[in-house]
């Protein structure tokens, strides 16, 4: 089958937060979901249950088919094994980020974190009263990022409770190697720390590049892991809210539970319908899909290295997601976000944004049609040139 990812699928007057926001003559390339329509088995199975017309309570702790489906599918995609009874259903990856370093933490104490970084994940010591404990990536002139293993020991004190890790990494798109997890998870042990990763991007990976979940290095690590995974980035079901906890542990599902109680409670009945077909079904789509986005990334690098002088890219091995360094490009005020929205009529998402390490850069959401794409990176081609006439 056939899958015409560069059709263009009008999106305004649709509610989308990602076409709204902006003015109707911006290109928006900011926020990560992708312009691509969902797959035909996802349309149609949530046709068919809209077309029921009730729409009351689903699930919210019970074993549910999608319980099943998604544990067979760690074991087959990542050659995971673990038990249905394992996966916890909840209304995203956000809320159950934030849900988790409630259940670790205490006031006064620390969250383990690199920067730059996606920043509802940065907003987590602040929403649950915690101290933000930060270690900056290293960076390679070349744009590629690597652990600083120093800087993160460094960063270690005796109120850190737990390590967030966002892997693969959001908004620098490094898929972390087998033996980096390994690395960090021999720290955590060492030092005590459980482990809250968030692997929404798990899926979206280039060719060369293997996600692997930290969990599934040892069952020692999975006894302190709560893993957060979501069909949203994959099949592009965002607005639809729901996200899936791995926790083998017994005793952390329990008190996972507990740390939701009345906070997050539920899943939508649509999110649901549409992770489960997509579980089922997505997959020749999403075969597809990675082979689109591949080669959109890699025309994103190229149209930089010959069209944005001073722009610097390194080609993300995972998401979506192209993190422009834009500090050599001599931007008036290092202000590259405004500068491409006002001058270029392009919306990226704001480096500063992202934390310590993100001042001077923006990040460019290559999930959407070529087209659309050539006409983002045209307008700030266009943009820096007349800047230095």
């Amino acid at each position: 089958m056939t899958y015409d990812f560069d059709r263009v699928v009008e999106r305004r007057n649709t509610d989308s937060n990602k076409w709204r926001k902006y003015g109707p003559d911006v290109v928006p390339l900011w926020v990560a979901d992708m312009d691509f329509r969902s797959p035909e088995p996802v349309v149609a199975a949530l046709s068919e249950r809209v077309e029921h017309g009730i729409y009351g309570y689903g699930y919210n702790l019970e074993r549910s088919p999608l319980h099943e489906v998604f544990a067979e599918r760690l074991g087959a995609r990542y050659g995971w094994r673990v038990p249905p009874d394992a996966v916890v259903l909840i209304p995203g990856v956000i809320p159950g980020f934030n849900v988790a370093a409630r259940m670790f933490t205490s006031p006064g104490d620390g969250v383990l974190l690199q920067m730059p970084l996606y920043p509802p994940l940065l907003r987590v010591p602040g929403n649950v009263g915690i101290a933000m404990d930060a270690a900056d990536l290293a960076r390679s002139p070349d744009g590629r990022y690597e652990v600083d293993w120093d800087a993160l020991t460094r960063a270690l004190t005796p109120r850190t409770r737990f390590l967030l890790l966002c892997s693969p990494h959001n908004p620098v798109g490094r898929v972390w190697r087998r033996t980096e997890l390994e690395r960090l998870a021999e720290l955590c042990l060492a030092r005590g720390l459980s482990i809250v990763a968030d692997e929404i991007h798990g899926d979206l990976v280039f060719e060369g590049q293997r996600h692997v979940p930290i969990a599934s290095l040892a069952p020692e690590i999975a006894e302190r892991t709560v893993t957060l995974m979501a069909p949203s980035k994959t099949w592009n079901l965002a607005g639809l809210k729901l996200g899936l906890a791995v926790i083998p542990n017994a005793a952390l599902r329990e008190r996972f539970a507990a740390a939701r109680a009345d906070l997050v409670y539920g899943v939508n009945v649509l999110g649901y319908t549409a992770a489960l077909a997509a579980y089922r079904h997505g997959g020749p789509w999403l075969a597809a899909l990675l082979r689109y986005l591949e080669v959109n990334r890699d025309f994103v690098v190229d149209y930089a290295r010959k069209h944005l002088p001073r722009v610097v890219v390194a080609p993300p091995e995972g998401t979506y997601l192209a993190w422009l360094d834009c500090r050599g490009a001599a931007i008036p005020g290092g202000d590259p976000f405004t500068f491409f929205l006002e001058r270029a009529r392009v919306a990226l998402s704001d480096g500063a944004t992202f934390g310590r390490g993100g001042a001077g850069f923006v990040r460019l959401n290559f999930g959407c049609p070529r087209s659309l794409l050539t006409e983002g990176l045209d307008r700030m081609r266009d943009a820096l040139a007349a800047g230095r006439r």
